[in-house]
């Protein structure tokens, strides 16, 4: 039989767990960084082609989570893991209201610019660099502040557009495509619904040769529209749902759900069964509506393209 005092026992246990898990879930975790490395094979890169990325997602800077200085010590650790080349999914600005204070552009921008690669730092916006930047939401069109402000420091933004890069004798594609929510719905802006500045096929259109293509996506949810003829997306967006338990997110801001939540995903292209298509979801650094996360980490995704090579694991860092 339950006792009265041990009724009252579970229930403090029970509310110091909550107390405990609520202190790990905004005060610990959120702060935490791994690397998260993957190494693939994938049918439409070349053998002879190894390719090392570093893959920025997310950053979302504010106070006290995401400061310039925190955003520095990440570029420090990016560095040091001596990527051929680097690459920025968006949304630098900050995507929650759960602030002390705000990281100006200017700041978080340049704390960006001591990112170094042979190949070159190379960046895509997100929906919260659109969202932030009221002036464009009234226009209709860019640029944002925050594609202003990587360009001034040098790094360059793709907004449906491609640049050709050479390493070893080879050749790739690196293909930028705007963002698929960037213009809010409002009465005020005359816009009944979310409107995207993406254009998937005019981008591939800009590709005129057979060298392979990866395509930066801040949402995954451009990926069943994407052809063979790409190697691989790599899209951010997620957070692997901030939340994730037994490889699942309660919550995961894309309209497939938990499909492209986070990882590796591999899918068959439409119509073509034996075509298969490569996507990784990067869990992000920062955080969006709550400064939360438990289960999903910030990190760094580093990806090894080449032969022989398959999926490894993540280590903090």
């Amino acid at each position: 039989m339950i006792t009265r005092r041990g009724l009252l026992k579970a229930f403090g246990l029970a509310a110091l767990g909550g107390l405990s898990l609520g202190g790990y879930a905004f005060g610990y975790e959120p702060m935490r960084l791994r690397v998260q490395r993957y190494a693939l094979t994938l049918p439409r890169w070349p053998d002879d082609l190894s390719l090392r990325m570093a893959v920025l997602a997310d950053i979302h800077a504010c106070e006290p989570w995401m400061t310039a200085g925190r955003i520095r010590g990440i570029v420090a650790q990016t560095n040091a893991l001596a990527a051929d080349i680097v690459v920025m999914l968006g949304d630098y600005a900050a995507g929650h209201r759960w602030v002390t204070d705000w990281v100006h552009s200017k700041d978080w921008s340049e704390a960006l610019a001591g990112l170094h690669a042979p190949l070159g730092v190379h960046a895509i916006l997100g929906n919260h660099d659109w969202w932030e930047d009221r002036t464009c939401q009234a226009k209709g069109t860019g640029p944002v502040f925050g594609r202003l402000a990587l360009e001034r420091v040098g790094i360059p933004v793709y907004e449906n557009d491609v640049v050709k890069i050479h390493k070893d004798g080879r050749a790739f594609w690196l293909a930028g495509l705007g963002d698929q929510i960037a213009l809010l719905p409002g009465r005020k802006w005359g816009r009944r619904r979310f409107q995207g500045v993406d254009d998937l096929p005019a981008t591939l259109a800009k590709i005129n040769d057979d060298d392979p293509v990866i395509l930066l996506a801040h949402e995954p949810d451009i990926f069943p529209s994407v052809p063979e003829r790409v190697s691989l997306t790599l899209c951010g967006h997620t957070h692997g749902g901030q939340v994730r338990l037994f490889g699942r997110s309660p919550v995961v801001p894309s309209r497939y759900g938990n499909r492209y939540a986070y990882g590796h995903i591999v899918e068959p292209v439409a119509d073509e069964p034996n075509a298969l298509r490569h996507m990784i979801v990067s869990g992000g650094l920062g955080c969006s509506i709550a400064p939360v996360r438990f289960g999903v980490p910030p990190e760094i995704v580093l990806v090894e393209l080449g032969a022989g090579q398959a999926r490894l694991g993540s280590r903090a860092v």
